[in-house]
C-alpha cells in the first residue's frame, strides 16, 4: 500500500508511510513536497502558506520522523518538540494530526490549552512526551508552576504566527524563547509575512528555507463564490431558506459578533435547522463538544466567530 505513495512521501520511513497510506494520501501537496526534505535534514524553515494547503502534515511527518530516529525515553515535563498554536482549536487539531500519522511509531504527545482544568493535562506531562502542543498562555502557565520545562526542545514550530500576533501574543513568544535552547530546527509558518512578521522571524531562525504557497495553487476552484444582497431585516429569512435545501449536508456560517452567533441558531432551530454555535464565550468543552456534533452530522450548521475562521479541519463541507 504505501509502495504507491509518491513524492517527498516516499522519503518517509515505512510506519511513517503506512499512516499516510491510511489517511489516504498517495501524492504530496504542494507545500509538503517541499517542506519534507528539508526539514528531514533539520533546516529552520520559514513557509506562507494558508489553510488548506496540508501544513500540518509538511512540519509533522518529518518531525516524527526526525524525533524516532533517537530513542530517547521523554523525561518527566520535558518535550522534545513544542509546538505553538494560537487558537485551542488550532492546536486540538494538530495534536489530532499528529495522532493520525504517529500512530505507528513509538513516540508520545499531548495537547494542552487553558479553558478546561490542568489536572488531565499534568498527569500526562508527568509521565513524559515527545511533542508538546500548546498554545501561549496555558504554557506559559504551566512552565510557572513547574510543570514544563523547556531545556529539551530540539524542534521549535510556530504555526499561524500572524493570527499569534494579531491576538496580542508577541510577548509570550518572547517568553517561551527565552527557555528554549538556542540550538534547535526551528519552523515558522504564516499565512502572510508582512514585516512585523520577518521581523520576529528573523529573531528566531537560522539560515532558514523559505516556502511560499501562493493562494492560486490553492484548490478554489472546487469553490462556487457568489454574493447575495440582502437588507438586514432580511438576512436571517434568507439564510434560513438557503440552508433548508436537502442538498446541504453540513454548512459553516461565520457572524462577527457572539451574540449573534447565537440568535442565528435560534433562528434556524425555529425554522427547523439542526445548528450550533462555538466563540469565545462558550466553554471548551462546549465548544468541543459543538465541532465534534457538528463533525458527526448531529448538526447541519455550525455558526462561528473568528474564533474558528482559520484552521478548521472539517470534512464534506457542502
Amino acid at each position: 500500500m504505501s509502495a504507491a505513495l509518491q513524492g517527498a512521501f516516499g522519503t518517509l520511513v515505512p510506519e511513517l508511510r503506512r499512516a499516510v497510506a491510511s489517511a489516504g494520501y498517495v501524492t504530496p501537496t504542494p507545500i509538503q513536497e517541499q517542506c519534507i526534505p528539508h526539514l528531514l535534514e533539520g533546516q529552520d524553515l520559514l513557509g506562507t502558506a494558508q489553510t488548506g494547503t496540508g501544513k500540518t502534515a509538511a512540519f509533522a511527518l518529518p518531525l516524527l520522523q526526525r524525533l524516532s530516529a533517537n530513542g530517547r525515553r521523554p523525561r518527566k515535563g520535558t518535550p522534545r518538540a513544542l509546538i505553538l498554536a494560537p487558537t485551542r482549536e488550532l492546536a486540538a487539531q494538530i495534536g489530532e494530526s499528529i495522532q493520525t500519522y504517529g500512530r505507528f511509531l513509538r513516540l508520545s504527545h499531548t495537547t494542552i490549552f487553558g479553558g478546561v482544568s490542568q489536572f488531565h493535562q499534568v498527569k500526562v506531562l508527568n509521565r513524559g512526551v515527545d511533542i508538546l502542543v500548546a498554545t501561549p498562555g496555558r504554557l506559559l502557565d504551566l512552565m510557572q508552576q513547574g510543570f514544563v520545562r523547556l531545556n529539551q526542545v530540539k524542534v521549535f514550530i510556530l504555526d499561524e504566527v500572524d493570527r499569534m500576533l494579531d491576538m496580542g501574543f508577541l510577548p509570550d513568544i518572547k517568553r517561551v524563547l527565552t527557555h528554549i535552547p538556542a540550538e534547535r530546527q526551528t519552523l515558522f509558518f504564516s499565512a502572510t509575512m508582512a514585516p512585523k512578521m520577518a521581523e520576529l522571524a528573523c529573531t528566531m531562525v537560522r539560515n532558514p528555507v523559505r516556502v511560499t504557497i501562493a493562494p492560486d495553487h490553492l484548490a478554489v476552484e472546487l469553490i462556487a463564490q457568489k454574493v447575495l444582497f440582502v437588507s438586514k431585516k432580511n438576512k436571517d429569512a434568507l439564510l434560513a431558506s438557503l440552508l433548508s435545501d436537502p442538498k446541504i449536508n453540513k454548512a459553516l456560517v461565520f457572524t462577527q459578533m457572539k451574540h449573534t452567533a447565537n440568535r442565528v441558531v435560534d433562528k434556524l432551530h425555529a425554522a427547523g435547522i439542526r445548528g450550533t454555535a462555538i466563540h469565545g464565550n462558550k466553554s471548551q468543552a462546549a465548544r468541543t463538544k459543538a465541532l465534534d456534533g457538528f463533525k458527526r452530522g448531529r448538526y447541519r450548521v455550525l455558526v462561528a466567530t473568528d474564533v474558528a475562521a482559520r484552521g478548521l479541519d472539517v470534512d464534506d463541507i457542502t
